[in-house]
């Protein structure tokens, strides 16, 4: 999604707005710009890379305030009109969100004789607060102006704005979009992920929904809608102290998943589990669903969380939510989970992000700890949630007696080996380049797979529709003679996910209906399967493994799969056109 940045400060402003600007390309742009005080407010935005920002920067400037912006389109075309800041006369803005009601607001600035030079709905903020600080009584200065601008938007925001006439001041307001701020020795720092100023400071201030406020060269003020000032906590950010933090756990993971504020009595009461999560997470949701059934016993459902807040879930106190968001910003999660604690339902976050919103806004947390993922597919932040859901799996089914002691050493150790399997399929990734390569050219793709493997079936498909624009579906192979079939061509490669378990026989009968429609099979299955090569046409193997944890080994295969494909297609694989790596808004 669209990533913002601020600096004030005694340094340049320009090298560091291009250097956090950069630090925020994982979350996918299609355009870039700054605003800089130099004597004057100066802007400067082109679509493209960072790079094609830096090439019409002036090589010296005096600045030591700005505010820069990534941009992913939402309203209108990725085109230099559209791009960020968007200014108006002496205001400039940069704005992550969506304005619900801008077309209300343009309407009523175009009658007030306001022309507008692009199609987002952003500019609505700019022009809004130029005719806020025109008052002919007592004209307000920029903190007043965007907080009166803002109780007219509708949506969600995050805001970052200069003014001219306040050349030492950034105003900053936030609502349903990140937004972070970094306190550092020679400046202050505004953006919407820690990320972009990390390499400047560690001490940061989070700023929480309906919060304004200003940054000048010596303070930060936060304020609530009613001008009340706030004291705000600062955090330091550890990256570096995880062994004095571990607190005599062998893992992060492990420590944090007994410190989840469920007791053991209210652990062995729980009706009922919903998994709700948006995309990749999704798909890792509903692994999750067979794990907590199999594991805990638990009923569990798996919800789209775009979807859960709209379809009036039924649901008591004696139920957990478990919200997984690699970001911890998704919009659409971060809704649900509100939706749900108005239930009284205890909930858990399942995130990668250190700090991030749903964090501070869920009972317990769970990081996936992954490290920084910048490419917009997700992989191994992928197979870190279904790690985790493994081992929270694990700890509530022997919480409440499902599985013996036995059981759950068995599945850890397995869990383990995976390390070392995957590292055997990276060995013979050739071999599935090779396979890619064949099939680059296929129009349409289907995914196929039963039990565990139905998940990774999903998550293949979109992995491939996500780097190489191929159409993919992925399917429960049992549901392919309820209409699927009908699409099956010779020109349609499906890829079925073949390992041993107590659905292999089911998925054979499965790949030989696939076979009689005259499609090429591709077979991801076990390394001692001597069978399945009399029924399909390429084999790619993982090594042997438990039933339980073989969809971590598949995931990589379809991961390679879907990357050697769009690198036979030249595609744009970090950054897919189209998409970005967090959606911060509905």
């Amino acid at each position: 999604m669209c990533g913002i940045v601020g600096y004030v400060g005694k340094e340049s402003a320009t090298p560091i707005l291009v250097e956090s600007l950069k630090r925020l390309e994982y979350r996918g742009y299609d355009s870039a710009g700054i605003t800089v005080f130099n004597g004057s407010l100066e802007t400067f935005k082109t679509v493209g890379k960072i790079a094609d920002l830096e090439d019409i920067l002036p090589e010296e400037t005096i600045a030591n305030v700005g505010i820069g912006h990534t941009r992913w389109a939402t309203h209108g075309k990725p085109e230099t009109r559209n791009a960020h800041p968007h200014m108006s006369s002496c205001i400039s803005v940069v704005h992550n969100g969506i304005i619900e009601n801008y077309l209300q607001i343009k309407e009523m600035l175009i009658g007030l004789g306001y022309i507008f030079e692009s199609d987002t709905d952003t500019e609505v903020i700019a022009h809004l607060l130029n005719y806020k600080m025109q008052s002919e009584t007592k004209r307000p200065d920029l903190l007043t102006a965007v907080r009166e601008t803002i109780r007219e938007l509708e949506g969600s925001y995050a805001i970052a704005a200069l003014c001219s006439d306040e050349p030492e001041c950034l105003v900053f307001a936030r609502k349903d979009s990140p937004l972070v701020l970094g306190i550092g020795e020679d400046g202050y720092y505004a953006a919407s992920d820690v990320t972009a100023f990390l390499k400047y400071t560690k001490d940061v201030v989070y700023i929480d929904d309906n919060e304004i406020g200003s940054i000048r060269p010596d303070c930060i003020e936060v304020f609530d809608l009613k001008g009340n000032l706030l004291t705000k906590e600062t955090h330091t950010i550890e990256w570096d102290l995880e062994a004095a933090e571990k607190a005599g756990y062998e893992h992060f993971m492990l420590k944090e998943i007994h410190e989840l504020y469920l007791t053991p009595e209210q652990i062995k009461h729980l009706r009922r589990a919903t998994i709700i999560a948006c995309g990749t997470s999704w798909n890792a949701g509903i692994l999750g669903k067979y794990l907590f059934e199999k594991l805990t016993g638990i009923h569990t459902d798996i919800e789209t969380a775009s979807e859960f807040r709209y379809g009036n879930p039924v649901l008591c106190g004696e139920e957990l939510t478990i919200a997984i968001t690699q970001s911890g910003e998704t919009a659409d999660t971060l809704a649900a989970v509100r939706s749900s604690k108005s239930y009284g339902c205890r909930n858990i976050a399942i995130t990668n992000v250190v700090g991030s919103t749903i964090t501070r806004e869920s009972d317990s947390v769970v990081y996936t700890r992954a490290g920084p993922e910048i490419g917009v597919a997700a992989t191994k932040t992928f197979t870190a949630q279904l790690i985790t859901l493994y081992m929270l799996a694990i700890h509530l089914g022997r919480a409440r007696g499902v599985i013996s002691a036995e059981e759950a050493k068995n599945l850890i150790v397995n869990i383990k080996r995976l390390p070392g399997q995957i590292q055997k399929i990276l060995n013979r990734k050739e071999e599935i380049r090779e396979c890619a390569e064949q099939f680059a050219d296929m129009k349409d793709y289907f995914f196929i797979g039963r039990y565990l493997n139905f998940p990774i079936a999903l998550e293949g498909a979109l992995k491939l529709k996500e780097i190489s624009y191929i159409h993919a579906e992925g399917y429960a192979a049992g549901e392919l003679k309820h209409g699927p079939l009908a699409l099956l061509t010779e020109e349609t490669p499906v890829v079925a996910i073949a390992t041993m378990g107590h659905t292999y026989d089911k998925i054979l009968s499965n790949i030989k209906e696939v076979k009689a429609r005259n499609s090429t099979v591709i077979a991801v299955a076990n390394e001692d399967d001597t069978e399945i090569e009399k029924y399909v046409d390429v084999v790619l193997r993982i090594p042997p493994s438990h039933e339980m944890t073989s969809p971590v080994l598949s995931s990589v295969v379809l991961q390679l799969l879907a990357y050697y494909t769009a690198l036979a297609k030249d595609c744009s694989i970090d950054k897919p056109r189209n998409l970005a790596k967090s959606v911060t808004v509905e």
